[in-house]
C-alpha cells in the first residue's frame, strides 16, 4: 500500500507573501507527492500584487489565490507546520513535525529584498519536500 501523501501547512501573519510563496513552490516542486496549503493568523483578504508578479518569474501563477486564515483550512492532521517569522502571531497547530523560518514580511522590502526571501523561500521548500516526500528528491527549483 502506497504512503499517505505528505500535508504541508505553511502559516504567517496576512497570508499575502511568504506562505503563498512556499505554498506555491510546494506544489510545484512537490509534483502531487505533497499537498500544500497556506494560511494567515489575520489574513489580509488578498494575495500580494508583487508576490503574484515575482512568482510569475519563476513560472509559478498564483493569480488566482486568495488570502485566508486558518479556519478556511480543510480538517485533517498537519504533518509539516511551517511558520513564518510571525512569532506570537502564530497559534500552534499540532503536527508531527513543527518549525519556524524567521523570515522577514517582504511587503516593505524593496524589489530586490522582495526577491532575495522569495529565493530563500524556495531553497527552504526544495529542502522541505526532499525531507517530507515519499519517493527521492523534489523537483529542482525553478530559476
Amino acid at each position: 500500500m502506497p504512503e499517505p501523501v505528505p500535508r504541508l501547512l505553511f502559516v504567517c501573519v496576512e497570508n499575502s507573501c511568504r506562505s503563498q510563496m512556499a505554498e506555491g513552490f510546494a506544489r510545484a516542486l512537490g509534483q502531487g507527492r505533497v499537498t500544500a496549503f497556506s494560511a494567515g493568523s489575520r489574513p489580509s483578504g488578498q494575495v500580494d500584487t508583487r508576490t503574484i508578479r515575482f512568482m510569475r518569474e519563476q513560472g509559478i501563477d498564483l493569480s488566482a489565490q486568495r488570502s485566508k486564515g486558518l479556519d478556511a483550512l480543510p480538517a485533517g492532521h498537519w504533518d509539516h507546520v511551517v511558520t513564518m517569522g510571525c512569532g506570537d502571531a502564530c497559534p500552534h497547530l499540532p503536527a508531527r513535525q513543527r518549525r519556524d523560518w524567521d523570515l522577514p514580511d517582504p511587503k516593505r522590502l524593496d524589489d530586490e529584498g522582495f526577491r532575495a526571501v522569495r529565493d530563500r523561500i524556495r531553497l527552504l521548500v526544495h529542502g522541505l519536500i526532499d525531507e517530507a516526500a515519499p519517493g527521492g528528491a523534489a523537483q529542482q527549483p525553478p530559476k
